[in-house]
């Protein structure tokens, strides 16, 4: 279906198993490359534009010298917004279980910001979601954190795994967002490349 990105070798800029995985699911072949990048962002930014802000930032921090010569290169970054605070990946159990006891009962934000680039193009885009948590008991936050170790995640959950199955009331929005890339706008974007 993505027959113009025959020209392209693509890669995804990201060791997340769930973008992997995601962008796999619309039939995107690719390889992966990686590059440490300072996740820092202004100040003033309104809390909105972080992950788009941080999806750019991580595809300029390649040059062109390392990628192949018809490269498109797609990078992703997703934030958990809740009470105006941005919730990202946690430092350890302590943070995780911070986090998850600020979601609990509550809705909150997640925003994934995507790039996709290439030598004559750049296009930066994001989605939110909304998701809404149930009240979540102790128990069950020791249960997830101990069992699932969500310390790669923002807002230290995995909404496929099982806290998702016992917490998210409601999703408004791309599920696929909550996962870490929206793959129906990233298709879109694709198919007018």
């Amino acid at each position: 279906m993505l027959d113009n990105l025959n020209n392209y070798d693509i890669v995804l800029a990201s060791k997340s198993p769930r973008r992997q995985e995601l962008l796999k699911g619309i039939g995107v072949d690719f390889t992966i490359l990686t590059k440490d990048v300072d996740e820092s962002y202004p100040e003033r930014l309104p809390l909105i534009d972080v992950a788009p802000f941080l999806s750019l930032k991580k595809a300029k921090a390649f040059e062109e010298a390392e990628l192949p010569e018809n490269y498109m290169v797609i990078t992703a970054d997703t934030v958990v917004i809740v009470d105006n605070e941005i919730l990202g990946k946690p430092a350890d159990r302590e943070d995780a279980v911070r986090m998850l006891n600020m979601l609990s009962g509550k809705v909150h934000k997640v925003i994934t910001g995507v790039t996709v680039h290439t030598k004559e193009k750049t296009k930066t885009f994001s989605v939110t979601s909304k998701v809404e948590f149930d009240q979540l008991d102790m128990e069950e936050i020791d249960h997830y954190v101990d069992g699932f170790r969500p310390y790669d995640k923002a807002g230290a959950y995995g909404v496929q795994e099982w806290i998702g199955y016992i917490g998210v009331c409601n999703v408004e929005g791309s599920y696929y967002n909550v996962m870490g890339l929206p793959t129906q706008k990233l298709y879109k974007v694709l198919k007018s490349f």
